[in-house]
């Protein structure tokens, strides 16, 4: 099988050095080149095209959201981006997100190598799903790691629902998953929604202060209100909230009322927020009040919730192979028969209205 070959865009020598030292140690991926700064970078891929690009988005003489948008244009590639925890990086990073990029590492201000070394999983997982993303799809909607952690399950934060979930209220509910390709796929179908929708709970694997700027920036281009979840906000109608990256989140009901909690704890399917604690919570406290969608994203994370949703009665939807990213996380759910149904992404919106 041929190796993933990467190139390394990044102004920092220690950066690049440390990348190329976590990279080189997987079987199945080669850093062909690291280049520091875009104009150096199109050098290299004059001589050899990398299957993924590392990039950092703050460098001199060509930053990196236009060269980006000049790889989307002219070579449409996937693309990971390198950016910093702060505030400023996370606005620079949504807008990486929105010209074509596939996923997000992160990088503090001190501490970068034994940060990057202590996130070593998190970067390889990141390039091998870049390499089965489908960038020109992602465009239009606008084995596994050595040493890895042990990978957990929905019951070190929720004992599963019992045979019957709380009793309906009037209120719907709708939780939504998703990963790789998922942020330009949640703006396709929550732009698409009208002011009066259902209260929505969603996870996006996304890191801890770009959920806030992802939801921000949802929210001036919806007609619902879309806001990064606080501990103990409530769902209503024409809501949508998505969880805080590095927390995760569950559903819980207050008599009639469903608010979230949003706790800290150990990492469920190697993610924190995720997808199978939220629809874990939603089959306890919703039950046939619910719509369970999972959509574009690497690996399984949802699959066995969505399973507890569909037998707790709720309706649960699986994205289709043909609009996904990266149909991981769907076809899993398909494998284990949790979707009832199966949808493009043009008209998940309509399982959202309960059409």
């Amino acid at each position: 099988m041929s190796k993933i070959k990467v190139l390394l865009v990044d102004d920092s020598a220690v950066v690049r050095q440390v990348l190329q030292a976590i990279l080189d140690q997987e079987h199945d991926i080669q850093v062909i080149g690291a280049a520091s700064d875009p104009i150096f970078a199109q050098d290299k891929m004059s001589k050899e095209w990398p299957d993924v690009i590392v990039l950092d988005v703050e460098m001199p003489r060509m930053d990196g959201i236009t060269f980006l948008k000049k790889i989307m244009a002219e070579h449409p590639t996937p693309v990971v981006i390198c950016s910093s925890l702060t505030e400023k990086g996370a606005e620079t990073t949504m807008q990486a997100l929105a010209a074509g990029a596939v996923d997000i590492i992160t990088k503090p201000k001190i501490g970068l190598k034994s940060f990057l070394q202590e996130s070593s999983n998190e970067l390889v997982n990141a390039v091998r799903a870049a390499s089965q993303a489908n960038v020109k799809r992602l465009l239009r909607a606008s084995a596994p790691p050595v040493q890895v952690a042990a990978k957990l399950n929905a019951d070190v934060i929720l004992s599963a629902a019992g045979s019957h979930a709380m009793a309906q209220t009037t209120e719907r509910i709708v939780a939504i998953g998703t990963s790789t390709g998922g942020t330009q796929a949640l703006e396709a179908v929550l732009t698409a929604l009208p002011r009066v929708s259902p209260g929505m709970v969603i996870v996006q694997h996304m890191p801890e202060k770009f959920t806030a700027s992802f939801a921000a920036r949802l929210n001036t281009l919806c007609e619902i209100e879309v806001r990064e979840a606080k501990n103990n906000d409530r769902v209503i109608p024409g809501l949508a909230l998505i969880a805080p990256g590095g927390k995760h989140m569950m559903l819980k009901r207050s008599g009639a009322y469903y608010h979230v909690e949003v706790i800290d704890g150990p990492l469920v399917n190697r993610h924190r927020p995720s997808v199978d604690v939220l629809f874990r919570s939603v089959a306890k406290f919703a039950g046939k009040n619910a719509t369970g969608i999972i959509m574009t994203g690497m690996g399984d994370d949802g699959a066995r919730g969505l399973k507890e949703m569909l037998d707790a009665g709720a309706a649960t939807v699986a994205q289709d192979e043909a609009s996904c990213v990266v149909f991981g996380m769907p076809k899993e759910a398909i494998k284990l028969g949790a979707a009832k149904r199966i949808l493009p992404l043009n008209e998940m919106h309509l399982a959202i209205l309960g059409k």
